[in-house]
């Protein structure tokens, strides 16, 4: 059985903003060649819950134990420019506004210096068996205060 020594890309915090690279894959584009214009939204997810992991904020663990987690109410997403094929991406993360039960986190798409995407997203947390929203853990409103504008 082989052995590999490869982590998945984890992005870092940069100036108080969190970074996290993607590179656009085939997959991600229409048949116009151009980045479907969903996927901005699935490369904004991936780039939230990096930002969480990397905050010290277990999405796993409080779904197990706790029986809930952050689900996204609203978003409000536009599109400057296009990404394509092979372009390497950074999107990043800041947390705007933290309520008790509730964060609107800013994110913004980069290639290069150029900004191709604004996303605003406002997430609640949720407890799954009642699909009610619950009290952020003090714990976690902790880490995450350190990343609040």
């Amino acid at each position: 059985m082989m052995n590999f020594d490869v982590l998945p890309a984890e992005g870092k915090v940069c100036n108080d903003v969190f970074a996290y690279p993607v590179r656009v894959y085939y997959e991600d584009t229409d048949a116009g060649g151009i980045v479907y214009y969903a996927n901005y939204l699935k490369f904004a997810e991936r780039a939230r819950s990096e930002f969480l992991r990397l905050i010290g904020v277990d999405q796993q663990r409080d779904l197990s134990e706790n029986q809930s987690g952050f689900v996204v109410r609203s978003c409000n997403i536009e599109y400057l420019s296009s990404a394509v094929l092979n372009d390497n991406l950074v999107i990043t993360c800041k947390i705007m506004e933290l309520g008790a039960a509730s964060a609107i986190i800013a994110q913004e798409i980069y290639r290069g210096d150029e900004l191709l995407c604004t996303v605003e997203v406002k997430v609640v947390y949720l407890n799954i068996s009642t699909h009610r929203p619950t009290r952020i853990s003090k714990e976690n409103i902790e880490k995450m205060q350190k990343f609040f504008n």
